[in-house]
């Protein structure tokens, strides 16, 4: 039998790149990770997986090693598990001539500015927005639009740098702060302008979808303001019919108007008084476990289908379980090392629970930025009705206790 490959542009950092290679493996694939840096994913190595170095901001250095590193005909997907290679992956396939989602609807999706643009163009609900260059812009943007106001970066994910400005001033500083801002994380040039948006107060969801098809909707859970962290989900959201039905058909709207419809993504809502408005669409699968939820509670493996279908296949949609699943992030109570931990175990004793893991291990340094790296551990839990599945999370993130030592005092050599 002939052996075919998928080539994985970069990685996720969180967890979910390991799950998309092992997916691939079960699927009969060998993947290969293209990476500036492959000694940033550890699982490359544990798993034993190939990998090549190779310039990913360069698409042709992408392309070529793609031609070179496995016999003509045997890559059989390229695609990426990682929010900055996503449009990097589509245009490589497109290259050559690989299944894959439109690379400019892509390219286009990611910049929030022009995908609000193109919302809004589209008579698809989205909050008042500005685009702001410099400070002074983003004050006067707040004014214009009515404070509080929004103040995000155009591009990334995570809720990393997205904040909640109450006075024209803080927008001032915020944008300045991020305008500052040259590179993201993988070392891309961010773009010289920020987004400055009108605050929808109301609850906030989110549709799965895998080209066309509605997977279903999640309930999100956020975190005291003036940061945006997701501290909690719950699989499917309990809806009226009437709730669904908006969400929904805004969600089918919002694709329509971006040209998306191959591939997953992931389409955040927000049902304010004024009627649902998109806070953004992101042209991928969910993070924060969301897939893994999906799993348990629907059957339906989003990550595995998403492997399936780059590769040239036709996703297996169809639902085989009936249940709920609730995620509840563990986070960290302030900045400093983690000096104790307690009652994980007790946390996975309770009923329902299906897992309880911490990221982090006693004497690992703690942040408290306001996005996603304030999380270091979780609880999910699984139940037959949406109650008791989020009783069980909430119960079981009740168990576990942290104790901090400030970073001050660590730097001194306090205990």
């Amino acid at each position: 039998m002939t052996l075919r490959w998928i080539a994985f542009i970069e990685s996720n950092t969180s967890g979910t790149g390991r799950l998309f290679a092992r997916a691939a493996i079960d699927q009969g694939l060998r993947p290969v990770i293209l990476s500036a840096d492959v000694a940033r994913y550890d699982f490359v190595e544990c798993d034993g997986l190939d990998s090549r170095r190779v310039d990913t901001d360069d698409i042709e250095a992408l392309v070529a090693a793609c031609r070179e590193l496995v016999p003509p005909g045997t890559l059989v997907g390229v695609t990426s598990s990682s929010e900055y290679f996503v449009a990097t992956a589509a245009a490589v396939a497109r290259r050559l001539g690989l299944p894959g989602a439109d690379p400019d609807a892509i390219r286009e999706c990611r910049d929030k500015w022009k995908q609000c643009l193109r919302l809004e163009a589209a008579g698809v609900g989205v909050p008042q927005f500005h685009v702001a260059a410099s400070g002074q812009a983003a004050a006067e943007a707040a004014r214009e639009i009515g404070l509080p106001v929004v103040v995000k970066p155009v591009s990334g994910s995570g809720s990393v740098g997205v904040k909640l400005c109450e006075r024209a001033e803080d927008a001032s500083t915020h944008a300045t702060a991020l305008l500052r801002e040259e590179h993201n994380e993988r070392g891309q040039l961010l773009p010289r302008y920020v987004l400055v948006e009108q605050l929808i107060a109301g609850p906030e969801y989110s549709v799965e979808t895998m080209g066309t098809n509605v997977i279903g909707i999640t309930s999100k859970h956020l975190g005291p303001l003036p940061h945006f962290v997701e501290i909690g989900h719950d699989f499917p959201a309990f809806l009226s019919a009437r709730e669904e039905e908006i969400i929904l058909q805004t969600a089918h709207d919002a694709l329509k108007a971006l040209k998306l419809g191959w591939g997953p993504a992931h389409v955040e809502i927000r049902l304010g008084s004024g009627g649902p408005k998109i806070i953004e669409v992101n042209p991928r699968l969910a993070g924060g476990f969301i897939p893994e939820l999906v799993r348990l509670a629907s059957g339906i493996d989003m990550i595995a289908e998403a492997i399936r279908q780059v590769s040239g296949g036709k996703p297996h949609l169809e639902r085989t379980r009936r249940r709920y699943a609730s995620l509840r992030f563990i986070l960290a109570p302030e900045g400093g090392v983690l000096s104790a931990r307690s009652n994980l175990d007790a946390a996975a004793q309770v009923a329902g629970v299906v897992e309880a893991r911490m990221y982090l291990q006693v004497g690992e340094p703690l942040s408290s930025r306001g996005d996603f790296r304030d999380r270091v551990g979780h609880i999910i839990a699984v139940g037959e009705t949406p109650e008791i599945a989020q009783e069980s999370a909430d119960q079981a993130h009740a168990e576990v206790n942290l104790a901090v030592e400030r970073a001050a005092r660590a730097e001194t050599g306090g205990s």
